[in-house]
């Protein structure tokens, strides 16, 4: 795997280990942008929280990376709505002005992109000889 993309993968693995850390820490931040037609928001938080952390670390592991890859296009997919809620709604996340969930809205193709870029790399690798390129 070329250098450029292993460190990305250890930045994504990362971004949602921390994100999904979040979900406990600060779960009033993820609260405010669930849809009222959805049941149960705080274990839904904690839900999506396990399932970022998880999907985080396995993304990290040659054998689990293209499923735990689909596994994160999947989350991001699944949580759209409540992004789309809070942008539609004008709901404040955080200090942050309610326009920039309108600017946030591009960003969740964009991560899944990049999610997708590893979903071929646990079928690569089977097989092959462990070495420093798959790590």
């Amino acid at each position: 795997m070329p250098l450029v993309k292993r460190a990305l993968l250890f930045v994504m693995g990362g971004f949602y280990v921390f994100a999904g850390v979040a979900h406990f820490t600060r779960p009033e931040f993820y609260l405010r942008i669930m849809p009222d037609y959805l049941p149960w928001h705080l274990e839904l938080v904690y839900l999506s929280g396990v399932a970022e952390i998880a999907l985080g670390v396995a993304v990290l592991v040659p054998r689990l990376r293209s499923l735990a890859a689909w596994g994160l296009i999947a989350l991001l997919i699944a949580v759209f709505p409540a992004n789309v809620h809070a942008a539609v709604n004008g709901i404040s996340v955080g200090d942050a002005d309610p326009v920039w969930n309108w600017v946030r809205l591009p960003f969740q193709g964009v991560f899944i992109a990049w999610a997708w870029w590893y979903t071929g790399e646990a079928a690569s690798n089977r097989g092959a000889a462990p070495n420093a390129d798959t790590a």
